[in-house]
């Protein structure tokens, strides 16, 4: 990862990753990125940074609910910063955040269409189920991905 350093987020970073996100997915997707995220959750959650400004973000968090499990809900990253291990140095930072809370899997979730998040969540261990029809409600097929850390 060159010349990009990460930091844990703020509630203040959600206005510049809503500036962005529908830009870098090329699609509406803001609403699945609910400013209660980082109100809540920026701790567990991360942003890159590098020489043009925010190069990417992890939003994640450990489950209160699965004493076991940490949670990866958004990611991105931005078009110019691709390829360069942004997203595979962040990743690996949550994990070991997950770690240090008592985690030993994390959980993510795709878009089946979304062939590049998928191929990514492999090389990073992740194992894709298939997709689960109706995950978020009737209409929606999301892929579910585990990771043992």
């Amino acid at each position: 990862m060159t010349g990009h350093t990460l930091r844990a987020a703020t509630p203040g970073d959600y206005d510049a990753i809503a500036a962005v996100v529908d830009d870098w997915w090329g699609r509406p997707i803001l609403p699945s990125l609910p400013r209660l995220f980082l109100d809540h959750f920026h701790r567990t959650s991360l942003i890159a940074e590098g020489p043009e400004g925010m190069a990417g973000f992890v939003i994640g968090f450990v489950s209160p609910s699965q004493p076991g499990e940490a949670y990866i809900h958004f990611v991105g990253v931005a078009p110019g910063a691709r390829e360069s291990g942004v997203a595979r140095s962040m990743y690996e930072r949550f994990f070991g955040i997950a770690r240090d809370h008592g985690r030993h899997v994390v959980r993510a979730i795709t878009a089946p269409v979304n062939e590049r998040s998928i191929a990514f969540h492999r090389r990073m261990g992740f194992e894709a189920g298939d997709p689960v029809p109706g995950y978020n409600g009737p209409g929606t097929s999301l892929v579910t991905f585990v990771r043992t850390l």
